[in-house]
């Protein structure tokens, strides 16, 4: 057991910021089981339980995330300079609004749901600031660095109205406005932060040398914006008063699952180009399969009720199988690496 670190004190000090990243993809699959219990009645206890494990996973790993900034500040500074690692801080605060989606929507406990929404919206927002400003001042920024793990902060902030959207109406008065306002901030600030970020990966992708193969799954990172930007569009226009109109924000939603339909076919091709021809060695980018796949999944069951199109609602209980295959076979990996101490031996 941990034959791979130094010492035991290796778990904090190299606890790289990406562990989060299982808490918002087991989150994911918790919602999307409790979607598709419609056809299978165990999925409802299925993501009852992943919820509980979720809520486990999250103390476990809060305990080294934290420890490392009072023991270790260099390498938690250091990670948060890095062109790389630092994209993956905000996999925190994400994770706590994946929580708060998974309180409300499976537990209907929403004093537990405001909790983690609250603390899990402001810390985004403070990422959301800090993790661009690092890029915008640093100079050793090379192309070789841009990589889909970019998204991670814009998306962030798309998953604020995942839930916020469903918690406005729970709030009251100066609560209930800054609710409002804190969901229109974070769909509109994370979807042209998107939109930017798109055009830069583009780029790298099409003009520059593929991605290292220990990132290759990151190319399904921009399932996460579309499929949570779809969730959350449709959660503030539901629960919005003000919107009169909604159809508009729902075509919308349906082009934009479109473009996600493209690239989840995308992802899929470049994943077997690199089984086949390069390398795909297990990593903690394997949860990049995980959270993306599954907002996409979630906004294909939204997209379905809204303009029911069976084909729509084969094609996300087909990839909801491949999430579920994705996440079992990527925990078990995770496992056995964390049991040896591989994930510890420092960057």
């Amino acid at each position: 057991m941990l034959e791979a670190c130094e010492s035991k004190w290796d778990i904090i000090k190299n606890f790289i910021p990406s562990w989060f990243a299982a808490i918002m993809g087991t989150g994911i699959l918790a919602i999307t089981s409790h979607m598709y219990a419609m056809y299978l009645p165990i999925l409802n206890t299925v993501a009852v339980y992943l919820v509980y494990f979720n809520v486990f996973l999250f103390i476990l790993f809060s305990i080294p995330w934290t420890l490392r900034w009072i023991i270790f500040p260099k390498n938690a500074k250091a990670d948060l300079n890095h062109p790389v690692l630092s994209a993956f801080y905000p996999t925190f605060a994400v994770s706590m609004l994946v929580l708060a989606s998974d309180f409300f929507t499976i537990l209907h406990n929403i004093y537990w749901s405001k909790i983690f929404w609250i603390l899990g919206a402001l810390s985004m927002i403070v990422f959301s600031i800090i993790v661009p400003f690092q890029m915008f001042k640093s100079e050793n920024i090379k192309l070789d660095h841009v990589n889909p793990g970019w998204y991670i902060p814009p998306v962030g902030l798309i998953v604020i109205p995942i839930a916020g959207g469903l918690l406005a109406p729970h709030f009251t008065g100066l609560l209930h406005e800054l609710a409002v306002i804190t969901n229109f901030f974070g769909w509109g600030a994370g979807f042209f932060l998107y939109l930017a970020i798109l055009a830069i990966v583009f780029y790298r992708f099409m003009l520059h040398h593929p991605l290292p193969s220990t990132l290759a799954p990151t190319v399904w990172i921009n399932l996460g914006p579309i499929g949570a930007g779809i969730i959350a569009l449709i959660n503030i226009v539901h629960n919005t008063p003000i919107i009169h109109i909604k159809d508009p924000y729902y075509i919308f939603s349906f082009i934009f699952w479109g473009f996600g339909l493209w690239w989840a076919i995308m992802a899929i091709v470049m994943t077997l180009h690199y089984i086949k021809n390069l390398k795909l060695p297990y990593g903690m980018p394997w949860w990049a399969f995980i959270f993306p796949l599954g907002a996409y999944v979630g906004s294909t069951y939204y997209i379905y009720n809204l303009f029911h199109y069976n084909i729509v609602n084969y094609i996300g209980f087909g990839l909801y199988w491949l999430l579920f295959f994705f996440w079992a076979i990527t925990l078990i990996k995770t496992a056995i690496s964390t049991y040896h101490g591989y994930p510890f031996k420092g960057h």
